[in-house]
């Protein structure tokens, strides 16, 4: 095949990925009239169409998504080839995108970073926040930061924090002129924090479990929040119940401004890990990267 076909077949792979033109152009740094240009003229080349097209949305044809599964991971492992390559210098070098919802990032990721960086100067780590499952391979994303429950089985994990517990928890001040909750049904006779998903558009459900017993309880109050940071001074400064992470708590909790509530209704989870492709194999700076994160109970 020319070798300007590589080219177009590396557009092609970012449009099917995206599903939009418009998003692969803005990956690739090229305009959406040239980048759809390029796919026609590789179907034409090839003599099979390999996008469907509407007004909104690209998907891959049946001959496109064999194309893609034949091609895309060769591109793969020659970027990777090239990485490790560069990896060889004297000290260890590469960029990273790591994807982690807010408090993975503050309480495991930045930890870790402030540790390794200061060290190795060419390292460089770039963190988007998210709260789903974000497709790290269709995003570019070197790894995710997620809880040990919701890693897909065909990524490697490695674990990067303790179990966790959730805490129900309100001010004093909240608590001076209302009976505490003894049950997650009560919670509707109180005024709740609610955190709504930056991903996902909607409202968190709390979620509770006893004796073998989970629940799931949409609660009601005046505020909302997409950030867990706003939910704590809201609830310091007594306008409801919140329901965070302990870990984030539990100064507070400590010393007194803040009251925990249904401590019986919160088990431990499985905490955070990290997780990367299985195909993907680590460069030394990447290795290191995992090794700052790695978790030693």
């Amino acid at each position: 095949m020319m070798r300007e076909s590589l080219n177009d077949l590396l557009a092609f792979v970012a449009v099917a990925r995206a599903g939009s033109f418009t998003r692969a152009a803005a990956q690739l740094g090229v305009s959406q009239p040239a980048l759809s240009q390029t796919v026609r003229g590789l179907e034409a080349r090839l003599g099979v169409r390999l996008l469907a097209r509407t007004t909104r949305s690209v998907s891959a044809t049946e001959a496109g998504e064999r194309l893609l599964k034949t091609v895309a991971p060769r591109f793969e492992e020659i970027a990777g080839g090239l990485a490790a390559l560069a990896a060889m210098r004297d000290r260890p070098a590469g960029t990273f995108r790591v994807t982690a919802d807010e408090h993975a990032a503050s309480t495991v990721l930045w930890p870790a970073l402030r540790r390794l960086l200061p060290g190795y100067p060419d390292i460089a780590v770039e963190t988007i926040v998210d709260y789903g499952m974000t497709d790290i391979v269709a995003e570019r994303i070197d790894a995710g930061i997620r809880l040990g429950g919701m890693v897909a089985k065909d990524m490697i994990a490695v674990r990067v924090g303790p179990d966790m517990r959730m805490a129900a928890v309100g001010a004093p001040a909240y608590f001076a002129t209302r009976s505490m909750p003894r049950s997650p049904q009560d919670l509707s006779e109180h005024r709740c924090i609610n955190l709504r998903l930056p991903t996902y558009g909607s409202l968190y459900a709390w979620e509770f479990e006893k004796d073998g017993r989970a629940i799931k309880v949409r609660v009601d109050g005046q505020l909302t929040f997409n950030s867990v940071g706003m939910i704590l001074c809201a609830v310091l400064d007594g306008f409801g119940i919140a329901y965070l992470p302990q870990d984030q708590l539990q100064a507070h909790l400590d010393d007194g401004s803040l009251v925990r509530v249904l401590e019986g209704w919160s088990p431990p989870f499985s905490g955070y890990h990290l997780y990367y492709p299985s195909r993907r194999r680590p460069s030394p700076a990447f290795a290191l990267l995992i090794d700052a994160l790695r978790y030693e109970a």
